[in-house]
């Protein structure tokens, strides 16, 4: 069981049956869809840079259940990290209002 302020972590099977683990980062509502950042999670072996990076997921219906997908095209994946970018620095800068 996680503890109630600690990271979320979900188990996730690729196209290729490798199953791994993800650390939830954030969700956002971005043109009526909603997207899920992760991170890799701390499997105790080395990875390589391209596995440490910012995996972004799209929530979609399939058989009346809610499933993660990989993005359509490099276009949206680029415009999706932009919105979890600027959100995370927008929660990091602080918004400078009291």
């Amino acid at each position: 069981m996680s503890e109630e302020f600690g990271p979320d972590f979900i188990s996730v099977t690729d196209e290729e049956g490798n199953e791994f683990e993800l650390e939830h980062v954030d969700t956002i509502e971005y043109n009526g869809q909603i997207y899920m950042a992760f991170f890799p999670a701390d499997t105790g072996e080395e990875d390589t840079e391209e596995e440490a990076g910012l995996i972004i997921l799209k929530v979609v219906e399939a058989d009346g259940e809610e499933q993660l997908s990989t993005l359509d095209s490099e276009e949206e994946l680029e415009e999706v990290y932009d919105q979890f970018m600027d959100a995370l620095f927008q929660e990091e800068g602080g918004q400078g209002e009291n």
